[in-house]
């Protein structure tokens, strides 16, 4: 199935999920189970990075320094349409809420701190709602005040917030830490 291009499109089509649970990147070494609580594995030239729950990073004494929640953005876009990643990294990044971005074959997902979820969620509706991005970027409409555009409103926390597990075959083997 071909995924959406218009970033227009993207946006008004937007739907925001929140996995469960609080989830947090670490180095691994060793072999790992794609579903012992490991939701992501990304080779890099200096290790395995791995992102987990970290309830599950705590009891294989992995350190944790950083407590995200895992949304997922579950438009289906298409991997060669342009501007969804910065339109949503722009509303995220105005407010001053950090985003780690992966990109799936059928979505794309965001890891935000733990403690502004709720925030980054109500943020993501709003670009949902304007179907316009954000900010002051060259090419961006803005609909933060600045240059002209309006403020959207927000709607109340947890609008369009759902829960989603990872279905029970996405079981794979992996390198990670003993």
């Amino acid at each position: 199935m071909a995924g959406i291009t218009d970033l227009g499109e993207l946006l008004t089509a937007l739907e925001v999920e929140r996995r469960p649970g609080r989830h947090t990147f670490v180095v691994v070494d060793g072999p790992v189970e794609i579903d012992d609580g490991i939701g992501a594995l990304i080779v890099e030239d200096e290790g395995i990075t791995a992102i987990v729950q970290v309830d599950v990073a705590r009891a294989k004494g992995w350190a944790v320094d950083f407590e995200a929640a895992w949304l997922t953005l579950t438009v289906h876009s298409s991997l060669e349409a342009v501007g969804l990643t910065a339109a949503v990294s722009q509303a995220l990044a105005d407010a001053g809420i950090a985003s780690n971005v992966l990109a799936g074959f059928h979505h794309d997902h965001l890891l935000v701190p733990v403690d502004r979820a709720d925030e980054a969620v109500e943020l993501l509706v709003a670009l949902r709602r304007s179907g316009q991005p954000t900010g002051t970027g060259r090419g961006a409409t803005s609909t933060t005040g600045v240059g002209g555009g309006s403020s959207p409103r927000l709607p109340t926390k947890g609008a369009s917030l759902k829960t989603k597990t990872p279905p029970a075959d996405a079981t794979r083997r992996y390198p990670s830490a003993p």
